[in-house]
């Protein structure tokens, strides 16, 4: 692929954002043409129960409109956005891709994405302003529609907490202080543990800190890894590894899922959709946890960063672009929409009106003991930081379990492997053909 085509992103996107209304003027017969007959449109989604969803629409609205959306399961992650590249190179990508937030820069670098601006741009207020930012990369194109959301949240087992005398943490100082009493309380617990094998939950962190790791000027990509921001929360978890205070293994194996049910691990620094993870790895233990907001840097402030979520696109290959962007609103903004992909997908949709109706007006039944779990969840998921995703997050998050595996294992602190982050992102980012400002 032409270099030059891979550094267009940012360019790409300004001036599609400056030529909306040509490009709608231009496009609108088009859309009319296709609208003037039946419409088939092919959906790409690794979502459980999609086909179940997309139903409702194909007898309902789309009927109505002569709309018909088939959807093709897919593979999640790299795999899909690469084969949603091979696919559009050769001018055959489906008309609507499921889309991780962090994959949409990729996605748009290579020209894959249509703005669909002129179509969806009412849809913003359905959403946080820290989410829906996610879809537009900063600039006044929409690039996608938020489908759904992971805000960080802090679990910790209540009835521990209790015998231990420990209070939920405010801060990450009290974090802090809170790992080293449980660790005189009870040499052989660990208030939670930093697992390297996890890059989404460290830029989660991250965000959180306020961190940006990728910004963009003109054609120039600026790369912001090992900022100030990152700096900390690296600094701050490396601690806490090499003195002991918390575990430095991985998470989603045997020997995690056996300390989390058997209270060798009492809190977990996770997202809204942590419940159903609690439900597998720690059975024994439902009803005895608790969420709260994660600590903050600073006490007072209110902020959360996100791990997880993905969206709904169409593509430059689509020739029903306007049909293609009524359905991509319609599955992400509609009430009954919303509930069935709740109930199908087990997704937390981002669409705020969602958070705290249908299937979220009752708590998860792993937290029946929370009654308030979602309404708190939809306070938290409002105050989702920015995020700056860039066109080589699949770098980035390689080199992370690389790089902090390896100190986490030796305890032997982060700040070397950021920098290692730091620099491989960048030499993958000028090998591809960006520029990148110093």
């Amino acid at each position: 692929m032409p270099h030059t085509k891979r550094r267009r992103l940012v360019a790409a996107a300004v001036a599609t954002a400056l030529g909306a209304t040509a490009l709608a003027a231009c496009g609108s017969s088009e859309d009319d043409e296709a609208r003037s007959g039946p419409v088939s449109l092919t959906y790409w989604s690794w979502a459980p129960g999609m086909d179940k969803v997309v139903d409702l629409w194909n007898k309902g609205p789309g009927k109505k409109e002569q709309i018909t959306v088939t959807v093709k399961k897919q593979a999640s992650g790299d795999t899909l956005v690469t084969k949603i590249l091979t696919a559009h190179k050769a001018g055959k990508a489906p008309d609507l891709v499921q889309a991780e937030y962090q994959a949409l820069p990729t996605l748009v670098s290579n020209d894959a994405l249509a703005d669909i601006a002129q179509e969806v741009g009412d849809a913003k207020s359905k959403f946080a302003d820290g989410v829906w930012q996610q879809t537009t990369l900063g600039t006044d194109a929409v690039y996608a529609v938020p489908q759904d959301i992971g805000p960080m949240m802090f679990y910790y087992r209540e009835d521990l907490f209790e015998k231990y005398g420990l209070e939920v943490p405010a801060t990450w100082e009290e974090f802090a202080e809170t790992a080293r009493k449980l660790k005189k309380a009870a040499p052989g617990t660990d208030l939670t543990t930093f697992s390297a094998n996890d890059s989404g939950l460290f830029a989660g962190l991250a965000q959180q800190a306020g961190a940006r790791w990728w910004t963009a000027s003109g054609d120039r990509w600026k790369v912001g890894i090992d900022d100030e921001a990152t700096r900390k929360v690296a600094e701050f978890w490396g601690g806490l590894v090499e003195e002991g205070a918390v575990d430095n293994q991985p998470m989603y194996t045997p020997a995690w899922n056996k300390a989390l049910n058997t209270g060798k691990q009492i809190a977990w620094i996770s997202a809204v959709w942590a419940p159903g993870t609690l439900n597998t790895a720690a059975p024994d233990t439902r009803g005895k946890w608790a969420m709260a907001p994660l600590p903050q840097w600073s006490a007072g402030e209110n902020v959360t960063g996100s791990w997880g979520g993905s969206s709904t696109a169409v593509t430059t290959d689509s020739e029903n672009k306007e049909a293609a962007a009524r359905f991509a609103a319609w599955l992400n903004t509609d009430g009954e929409a919303l509930n069935a992909l709740a109930k199908e997908s087990g997704i937390y949709p981002a669409s705020t009106s969602a958070q705290l109706s249908g299937a979220f007006t009752n708590p998860p039944e792993y937290f029946s003991n929370q009654p308030d779990f979602y309404r708190k969840a939809a306070e938290i998921a409002g105050t989702t930081a920015p995020s700056a995703w860039g066109p080589n997050v699949n770098v980035a998050y390689t080199t992370f379990k690389d790089a902090f595996g390896a100190a986490a294992k030796n305890k032997s602190g982060f700040t070397a492997a950021l920098e290692k982050m730091q620099d491989d992102t960048v030499a993958d980012m000028k090998k591809q053909g960006f520029e990148v400002a110093e």
